[in-house]
């Protein structure tokens, strides 16, 4: 007499095609012992441990880690670890890129990538965790590049030693639009920013239509992930016969608003429009024109989409600011990372550009109304945020 098989035993194994073998043979025997669930959960472990054994070697895993199963059809991988280094690691542009980061190694199915660097944008420092994370084994390296010089050794020692390297938010030096990368990592992800500095100062001459001058707050000048932008604004607006002041704001947030209130406030009958290049600038410029009565009564934006540009933006304060998606910038480096390791570098990352999309008070609903850790205004875990209507978007176009 032909023994019954479960149906969900009998299904899963039609579905992954499981041939004929000792497992296979063990679940059908076993069936019929077993509830729905329990034979489904055996399948599940019979198939981990299955495909642990022919999961694809590759150089710089380690041989002691304990393969992982993943979600889709990908093999069972090592737990590989990914080190992000970054120069102002507590900065709240960067939140939604850990939560990138840390997302798309749970869904992958892989420990959170570790996260240092500086808090300070200090090169020295960055490099010494990236030079921590090499001696480390480390599986995989995404850094910012502030700079051409500082990370040229670090990455290509990183790369000698079979570990692969991305570069995130920040890819060296532009200046005139030319790029000095300096070191010899696979791909950037990350915004093209001389091409957004341009952006924005295209967008600076629509809302002070006569020349005069123009504050632009940084951060830190000099340093590869926010000069660009300025140099290239500047490109703009300097030829059509504005006067732009670059402003030195400090690497720390909580003192970026006294430098910017204590330069506007020796030029409030004379200046034309007040502008920023980072996130923390860009933060604390609504507040600062506020506080020399010039809120409002001149155009002013920025980069970026913390809390606190938002509600500015809301409020009339910032005319605009400048989306470069940092949540894709923690999620892709970990994702090209994964599939560069997976596929033994068959699979290398391409550059990516994370984008550039103008927030004004017309469409920064969305972003105030919705929490969500994409966008760094609520805590992981994520969650799916339902839309209707067209999507607004310009005509594409592609060069070739």
């Amino acid at each position: 007499m032909k023994k019954k098989i479960d149906p969900v035993v009998d299904e899963a194994i039609e579905t992954l095609n499981m041939q004929d073998g000792p497992t296979r043979r063990r679940l059908l025997e076993g069936a019929g012992l077993f509830s729905a669930t329990a034979a489904a959960s055996a399948l599940i472990a019979a198939c981990t441990s299955s495909s642990t054994s022919s999961a694809i070697p590759t150089s710089g895993a380690s041989s002691s880690a304990a393969a992982k199963a993943t979600v889709g059809n990908f093999p069972a991988t090592p737990a590989w670890q990914f080190w992000f280094v970054n120069h102002v690691t507590t900065n709240l542009f960067f939140v939604p890129t850990q939560n990138g980061m840390a997302d798309a190694a749970k869904l992958l199915g892989l420990p959170t990538p570790k996260w240092g660097g500086s808090t300070t944008s200090t090169a020295a420092e960055m490099v010494s965790y990236l030079n921590t994370a090499t001696a480390a084994k480390a599986n995989g390296i995404a850094t910012t590049v502030i700079n051409a010089t500082s990370f040229t050794t670090p990455v290509k020692n990183a790369m000698d030693a079979g570990i692969p390297v991305i570069s995130y938010n920040a890819d060296g030096v532009v200046s005139n639009g030319v790029a000095n990368i300096g070191t010899n990592r696979l791909a950037y992800v990350g915004q093209a920013l001389y091409n957004s500095g341009v952006a924005m100062g295209n967008r600076i001459k629509s809302l002070v239509p006569t020349p005069g001058l123009v504050a632009i707050f940084i951060a830190t000048p000099g340093t590869g992930n926010i000069q660009p932008r300025y140099d290239g604004a500047e490109s703009v607006l300097k030829p059509a016969g504005y006067t732009v002041k670059e402003i030195a704001t400090g690497a720390l947030t909580s003192g970026e608003g006294a430098a910017e209130k204590a330069y506007l406030g020796g030029v409030t009958s004379t200046i034309k429009g007040a502008f920023a290049v980072d996130a923390g600038s860009t933060e604390q410029l609504g507040p600062s024109l506020a506080g020399v009565g010039l809120a409002g009564k001149i155009p002013a934006g920025g980069f970026d989409l913390t809390p606190g540009t938002l509600t500015a933006i809301n409020a009339g304060q910032l005319n605009f600011t400048i989306d470069q998606n940092p949540y894709l910038q923690g999620f892709l480096p970990t994702l090209y990372l994964y599939l560069f390791n997976l596929t033994g570098g068959l699979v290398t990352p391409p550059n990516t550009d994370t984008g550039l999309t103008f927030v004004t008070k017309s469409n920064v609903g969305p972003y105030l109304n919705t929490k969500t850790s994409y966008e760094g205004s609520a805590p992981p875990p994520p969650v799916l945020v339902p839309r209707s209507g067209p999507i607004q978007n310009p005509l594409a176009t592609t060069s070739v």
